[in-house]
């Protein structure tokens, strides 16, 4: 079984607020992605944390430096997960970790353009890091990119770490992912291009459960 994770990716305040309000009870993980949470703010994770007790919460910060000083506020204000690169300076990584275990919260370690995938897993893991982030970027998908050779080399790894997957995952490939080791599956267009969002989401968190 794994979790599903919808990744809301509008810059708009209210549109982000009514989508989540069409697929929260459908999904586990509410995710305010990168460009959201930048142009909205705190402000954005605040309300839906007010809205929505019933779901984790993420926000993928892509923290690159002054990991505690930076996500400590995110924490703070609700969020269940918060998003470090894995390019990012260890000591970086391990702030991130640190505000994590204060509230009781995770840390997930972003492997986006991190080179040698399997070294920066084993030590980021070894470091406390509770989830390892397989994404691949919009950019890199543009490019015919996809998870899968990723995934199956950090599931190998074995390492106990919930392992989050993110990179035009739709219903079609939620089972491919789930079964190669995936134990959170991110959906992003699949769900928020689609002419009916919540059977989307509903869709994919039944293959992911499944």
């Amino acid at each position: 079984m794994a979790l599903t994770q919808m990744a809301l990716d509008s810059l708009d305040f209210d549109a982000t607020i009514a989508l989540a309000e069409k697929v929260a009870p459908h999904v586990d993980i509410l995710e305010i992605g990168t460009p959201c949470i930048k142009h909205n703010g705190i402000k954005l994770l605040e309300t839906l944390r007010a809205k929505f007790p019933n779901n984790k919460i993420l926000v993928d910060l892509k923290t690159m430096d002054a990991g505690e000083y930076e996500s400590e506020p995110f924490y703070k204000a609700g969020a269940d997960i918060a998003v470090v690169l894995g390019v990012s300076d260890i000591g970086t990584i391990k702030g991130v970790i640190k505000a994590a275990n204060k509230y009781g919260k995770k840390a997930q370690v972003d492997l986006i353009s991190v080179e040698d995938k399997v070294a920066k897993t084993k030590e980021v893991v070894a470091a406390g890091a509770h989830i390892i982030g397989i994404h691949t970027g919009l950019d890199q998908q543009a490019a015919g990119q996809t998870p899968f050779a990723d995934l199956a080399a950090i599931a190998a790894l074995n390492l106990g770490v919930d392992i989050s997957v993110a990179g035009g995952v739709k219903a079609a490939t939620a089972a491919q992912v789930r079964d190669a080791g995936a134990t959170i599956i991110v959906a992003g267009a699949a769900i928020y291009g689609a002419a009916d969002p919540a059977a989307s989401a509903a869709e994919i968190t039944a293959i992911a459960h499944g």
